[in-house]
């Protein structure tokens, strides 16, 4: 019995494997005509065909003191079938081994299929379903197929297993409760088999588990001491995940352990292989369900904590989907082990699956979306951004769409597989804000001016305190049909929209004041007809900057077309922003 709990992980990978084996078979035999199937295996009276089944059939002709039919599973010398007294003999010998310290696998691990286990290291046609280990004595059981391969399987008791029973000395070996049972407890049967080994097994069920819960609370006593963590909420959440279902399992090893060692009857330490196997299962499927909440507990309160409250709804909807899928396995699982064919149902499910899957296609592809976006994050609640060409702000982000808010203040849902899709520029994380105007000035404009606004505009950008150092550009790019261009390229540096746009303002406005004081201003588009009173440039004012540049040229210090490294650190920070006569709240707050 061991054995089949230390196996139990690897039955239940080989259960899924050859249920999905089974519904691949059963699909693709679905195509096939009556006429096409092949015709079926007669079925052996005993049910041998399988080693499961000649090991259930086994303990059930000793279970009902059968032993004529119970020698019929194994494989006998002629010499001793033709002995009825022999057969008897060894049949019995086999039991009162099995009873002093036998364990044979769960019959739900056991092959149920003709080929018997083909994943072991044996030989083709041999299973190892148990073992016999007394003090005297320790034999490997293993079953065979007696048939060739144009005959229907016939499982038995191996030959050499046989003959290893037949050679074992019984002398002397008595069990523990037969050593300590009273005759009358012995003598008096339930089922054919003593009532005092049903009684034992009711009290090693009690005190299997009282013994784990004790032995529990040592262990969490122990890891309070030692862990330094254990105090602490993750700590006894951790504790509490794991407390239960390690209790459930070492209830079931202790049990195993006592009533193997006591000599309980194999036929009811057998029966009992199911119920075992299935509170094992069961364990394994609490813990996952538990560490489940653990993990759903933990990681929805750091997304709390962070603001990601798009991120919660996906936690909770992928936390209940775990459990739907651990419930699922583990109903396939039990059904399995207690030898309900779930093959069938396997098969309608995948059918049904596909076309649940074919239906809910949109779904799950906005399920998936909204996972990218959750994990990604290109965009979040709050954040003003462009999807294609839709521009609003982020009002939440759901399971199955993310809604934005547009300027004209309508609501836009996008679903989010469309969203995963689509190209997202975000605007609510930028560092800085370009200040990109271009100016195109009259014809008129001579050489001189051209030289003093380039000069200008740059000092204005140098001296901005708004405007990030990062050498702003002031070009004389082009000369049109009807313009003289100039193309500045800076950045503002500013925490939000709102802010960059009272920057670029006031850059715009001193700008205004530059031109205005150069003498020359700004050009109309041709294709544009502008009916006023011309007003011929400023004469003086073109002398004046004339005299300007005629300066700077004579001292060296024309700023074109490159800047003194000297002259950028005095501007910078020379402006006062914002200008005398604006509000200032930070002023107004200090003296408040």
């Amino acid at each position: 019995m061991i054995l089949g709990i230390k196996r139990f992980s690897s039955f239940l990978l080989l259960l899924l494997i050859l249920n999905s084996n089974t519904v691949e078979a059963q699909l693709l035999g679905s195509a096939k005509t009556t006429a096409e199937e092949p015709a079926k295996t007669p079925e052996d009276s005993l049910g041998r065909r399988t080693p499961q089944g000649t090991v259930n059939g086994f303990i059930k002709a000793i279970g009902d003191q059968n032993y004529l039919r119970a020698s019929q599973y194994l494989v006998l010398s002629k010499r001793s079938y033709r002995k009825t007294a022999e057969r008897i003999r060894i049949v019995k010998t086999f039991q009162q081994l099995l009873d002093q310290g036998g364990n044979l696998s769960p019959s739900s691990i056991i092959s149920n299929k003709e080929t018997g286990r083909t994943d072991d290291d044996l030989a083709t046609g041999v299973d190892h379903v148990g073992n016999i280990s007394t003090n005297k004595t320790a034999i490997q059981l293993y079953v065979e197929n007696q048939s060739d391969d144009s005959q229907p399987a016939l499982w038995l008791f191996s030959a050499e297993t046989v003959e290893s029973i037949m050679d074992a000395d019984l002398k002397g070996e008595k069990t523990f409760l037969d050593r300590v049972l009273p005759n009358v407890l012995i003598q008096k049967k339930l089922g054919n088999v003593p009532i005092g080994h049903w009684l034992v097994v009711v009290i090693m069920t009690v005190a299997s588990y009282l013994l784990s819960r004790l032995l529990i609370f040592v262990l969490v006593f122990l890891l309070q001491k030692i862990w330094k963590k254990a105090a602490t909420e993750k700590g006894e959440a951790v504790i509490e995940a794991f407390s239960l279902p390690v209790q459930m399992y070492m209830t079931v090893l202790l049990f195993v352990a006592f009533t193997q060692r006591m000599g309980i009857s194999i036929v009811v330490r057998q029966r009992f292989s199911i119920i075992i196997i299935t509170i094992s299962i069961v364990a394994f499927l609490i813990l996952l369900w538990r560490l489940t909440d653990f993990v759903s507990m933990f990681t929805r309160s750091r997304m709390n904590r962070r603001g990601r409250i798009s991120a919660v709804s996906a936690i909770l909807f992928l936390s209940r989907t775990t459990k739907v899928a651990i419930v699922f396995i583990g109903i396939i699982a039990i059904l399995g082990i207690i030898g309900v064919d779930v093959t069938a149902g396997l098969a309608a499910l995948g059918i049904g699956g596909i076309a649940l899957a074919l239906g809910a296609q949109k779904t799950i592809e906005n399920f998936v979306g909204s996972v990218s976006l959750i994990a990604d994050q290109p965009l979040r609640v709050g954040d003003y951004c462009r999807v294609d060409d839709i521009k609003g702000t982020v009002e939440s982000i759901g399971m199955r769409s993310t809604m934005l808010r547009t300027s004209a203040r309508t609501i836009v849902t996008i679903p989010n597989g469309q969203l995963s899709a689509s190209k997202i520029e975000n605007f609510a994380h930028r560092d800085r804000f370009i200040f990109n105007p271009i100016f195109n000035f009259r014809m008129e404009t001579t050489p001189d001016q051209m030289r003093y606004l380039l000069v200008e505009l740059r000092s204005l950008l140098y001296a901005h305190p708004s405007v990030l150092n990062l050498n702003p550009i002031v070009r004389f790019t082009g000369i049109t049909n009807d313009a003289l261009k100039v193309e500045i390229t800076a950045y503002i540096e500013s925490s939000t929209f709102e802010i960059s746009q009272e920057v670029q303002e006031d850059l715009l406005l001193r700008m205004m004041d530059i031109i205005e004081k150069s003498g020359t201003s700004l050009a109309y588009p041709s294709q544009t007809l502008y009916v006023a009173r011309n007003t011929p440039p400023s004469s003086e004012k073109s002398a004046e900057v004339s005299e300007t540049v005629k300066k700077w040229k004579e001292n060296n210090e024309l700023q074109v077309p490159k800047f003194d490294p000297k002259r950028v650190e005095e501007l910078k920070n020379s402006i006062k922003y914002p200008d005398d006569g604006s509000f200032n709240p930070d002023e107004n707050n200090a003296i408040v």
